[in-house]
């Protein structure tokens, strides 16, 4: 695929995407001829994951943390991985799961907060306009 495509997909704009690959978070997997940056599936589930981690305001070298974690434990046999590596590996993806278990719930109270500030203002106009009438 090509950047705009992959942009289409993702909800990213090209200049995101661009500077994703500058930071080395998701390179593209290929080239065309001209230069133009060529994108797979997994190219875009990378981008995906970022794009997911983002408003649970994770860094983006958490982000890159994860993405080589993950990497690490889907690109490697269970022979390659030592025992110890691949626990290790684990435990960190379990901190990030955590992590984001956590933001979420805080998500969701700022969310509620937010609902009933909105509520109380809708209260509010609506006994403001009420009392003109």
């Amino acid at each position: 695929m090509h950047i705009g495509q992959v942009a289409a997909r993702t909800g990213l704009s090209l200049r995101t995407i661009r500077h994703y690959d500058e930071l080395g978070l998701v390179r593209p997997s290929a080239r065309s001829q001209g230069g133009f940056r060529l994108y797979t599936e997994a190219d875009v589930a990378r981008l995906m994951v970022i794009r997911r981690m983002k408003p649970l305001g994770f860094t983006l070298e958490e982000m890159g943390e994860l993405l080589s974690i993950t990497d690490r434990l889907d690109n490697s046999s269970a022979a390659a991985l030592e025992t110890a590596e691949r626990e290790q590996l684990l435990a960190r993806l379990g901190r990030f799961e955590q992590a984001t278990r956590e933001r979420c719930a805080a998500l969701r109270t700022q969310l509620s907060r937010a609902e009933e500030f909105a509520a109380d203002l809708q209260r509010r106009a609506g006994q403001l306009t009420a009392g003109t009438s």
